[in-house]
């Protein structure tokens, strides 16, 4: 984990990082002590309930999300990036003078207008926030940084969140909240001095000021690819997810665990902490590239930990007044709902930065703010239906408890239906899963696999695993040519039509299907798509190499790429492979967490790519080892 740590020592990523989190911490000190003094020095403010002031405050601080994001994704694709944070920083400090000017003057009016404008910082921010990471990170330091920024969010919101309950009731004057928020906003300004210049990738971009065009043109950009589009209604259902939860803990402290206000703390601080270590843990269960398997595990578990947050939440405690937190803390049923928070943020960040680093990959780089824009419009709309939701679920007479445990068979109903339409989600949790809880993987030269750019991969052929252990290790999707018999196998067959693989048959057996594969083969290089094959023709029956066949020379005559030769050993003997004359035999050949090897060699130009060269190479990288 000392990779993405790292980033925090390097001027192209600690200022902005920084800057985020001071800016996350602002927004929520602010938010939280005026929705405080609302709550309870309402009278001197307006003749207006209580619930419905805090309620009004929501509304207004993410609206600016609907009327700006548009434009905010069209500035971030025109302007410097860098420039643009500052701007943003100085525009904060305008409104904690407003601010403060609403304290002062006891005007309700001003201050809603100051929060407004908080969260047109917000709005502008957004895009700047994700697109730059692209332009200032590695392909291979996406995850870890995404997970930085994730886990610094929340860790902001749950501090600024506690600060501006602090000081809305410690304070003597409110204008001194404004006057802190000045201070922090002061701060994010002189980190973001530091941020390096980030170019734009559109400066000839003409800026449309109409929401509602602007919107629909981002969401068609965001629509361009599939799997950018399906990942942002991931997130999105995150959010919706994360909020209803999150929104839910004074009332579910107070009226089903039967505490105070610091039951609430307790429940927001285990839950952020939770998302935390999920988001750090992602760079290493992940191997440092944008591993899509980690969301489909993700899922899983927001669906499990939703149920038993559901089934543990005790029905008993609630009594005349508030449980103290020490007497709290002394029942297992708090603690079992106290594992279920945890691991629920765990999951969540396990869910949610695989998804952001997958957008910011795959989405063009002219468009990429504006892409982003769309993605922060469709987060508020879903968190505002969400709101919206559970509002109406709880006025029906549904329990708390019970809202939880509908939310986590949605869940699983909105990941069955994303997993669907998109199959490269459970495809790539299919390999992640086989490579670490199967095997244990160990790759050797990874690097050498392209991360952009057309490439054909040269592997031996152990077993019938080896497409789902190559697609596990590689960092992107690869297209595997392989032979019909596998393709068409009962169980594997499924995961290799669906991840794009493509069936081959011998001339003999096939001449159509054999015409038809090369042709396919050509077309996805020609696209810039890795295609991996197998070229000894089929599974080893005595674990050796077998001759190279010459069919790389006819795909390499029509489509002369790099070739990127890889070896795997450590499978002759696997329950996959034909030790025993037939496979997938006798399912406990081994126990879990066998060690196998992946060696990957430096690519070679096509016209260095003979089927004999290519045999005594891979055969050097698999070594004594089957």
């Amino acid at each position: 984990m000392s990779g993405q740590f790292a980033l925090l020592k390097q001027r192209r990523f600690a200022p902005f990082f920084v800057t985020q989190f001071l800016g996350a911490f602002n927004d929520n000190l602010f938010k939280n002590a005026l929705v405080v003094l609302l709550t309870f020095q309402a009278a001197q403010w307006t003749t207006l309930k209580a619930e419905l002031l805090a309620n009004l405050a929501a509304g207004v601080f993410i609206l600016p999300f609907f009327l700006f994001s548009a434009t905010a994704g069209q500035l971030a694709d025109k302007y410097d990036k860098a420039l643009l944070a500052r701007l943003v920083k100085v525009l904060e400090m305008a409104i904690m003078a407003i601010a403060a000017a609403g304290f002062f003057l006891v005007s309700l009016p001003v201050l809603m207008v100051a929060l407004f404008l908080l969260g047109c910082h917000s709005t502008l921010f957004g895009p700047v926030k994700y697109a730059i990471l692209p332009q200032h990170l590695h392909t291979d330091e996406l995850v870890g940084g995404n997970a930085l920024i994730e886990a610094g969010t929340f860790i902001a919101i749950l501090i600024g969140t506690l600060a501006g309950g602090l000081l809305a009731g410690s304070v003597e004057h409110p204008a001194w909240i404004a006057a802190g928020g000045f201070v922090v906003a002061f701060a994010g300004y002189l980190s973001s001095r530091g941020v390096p210049v980030a170019p734009p990738p559109a400066p000839g971009l003409a800026v449309n000021l109409n929401p509602l065009t602007e919107t629909w043109r981002n969401i068609r950009f965001a629509r361009q690819n599939r799997t950018v589009f399906l990942s942002i209604l991931g997130i999105s259902w995150f959010w919706l997810f994360g909020a209803m939860l999150l929104a839910q803990f004074p009332a579910y402290a107070k009226n089903v665990l039967g505490g105070g206000e610091g039951a609430v703390t307790m429940l927001l601080a285990v839950f952020t902490v939770g998302i935390g270590a999920g988001s750090m843990l992602c760079e290493r269960m992940s191997g440092r590239h944008v591993e899509i398997g980690l969301v489909p595990f993700g899922s899983i578990g927001l669906t499990l930990f939703g149920l038993d947050l559901w089934w543990a939440s005790p029905a008993d405690l609630v009594g005349t007044t508030a449980h103290a937190l020490s007497a709290l803390l002394s029942l297992p049923a708090v603690w079992r709902v106290l594992f279920d928070l945890l691991m629920l943020g765990v999951f969540g960040g396990f869910f949610i930065v695989p998804l952001y680093a997958l957008v910011q990959l795959r989405s063009a780089e002219e468009t990429r703010a504006r892409i982003i824009a769309a993605n922060n419009i469709v987060n508020a709309l879903f968190m505002v239906v969400g709101a919206l939701g559970a509002a109406a679920a709880l006025g029906a007479g549904l329990s708390i408890p019970a809202l939880f445990g509908i939310a986590a068979l949605l869940n699983a109903a909105v990941a069955v239906y994303i997993y669907g339409l998109v199959p490269e989600f459970l495809l790539r949790f299919i390999a992640w899963l086989l490579v670490k809880a199967v095997y244990r993987l160990r790759v050797e030269g990874g690097e050498h696999i392209p991360l952009e750019g057309p490439a054909l991969l040269v592997a031996n052929h152990v077993s019938y695993a080896d497409a789902v252990i190559l697609m596990g290790a590689a960092p992107r999707p690869v297209r595997f040519v392989m032979d019909a018999r596998i393709y068409n196998a009962p169980v594997l067959g499924f995961v290799f039509r669906h991840c794009g693989a493509i069936p081959i048959a011998s001339a003999k057996d096939d001449p159509a299907l054999m015409e038809k594969a090369f042709a396919e083969v050509s077309t996805a290089l020609a696209d810039g798509e890795l295609v991996g094959i197998f070229p000894e023709g089929g599974i080893t029956r005595d674990g050796e190499l077998q001759p190279f066949r010459p069919g790389v020379n006819r795909i390499l005559a029509d489509n002369p790429v790099p070739v990127v030769p890889m070896a795997l050993s450590g499978l002759w003997g696997s329950f996959f492979s034909r030790i025993d004359g037939a496979a997938m035999q006798r399912p406990f050949r081994r126990g879990p967490f066998s060690p196998i090897r992946l060696r990957v060699g430096a690519p070679l130009a096509a016209a260095e790519a003979t089927p004999a060269g290519l045999f005594e190479i891979v055969r050097g990288l698999r070594g004594e080892l089957r």
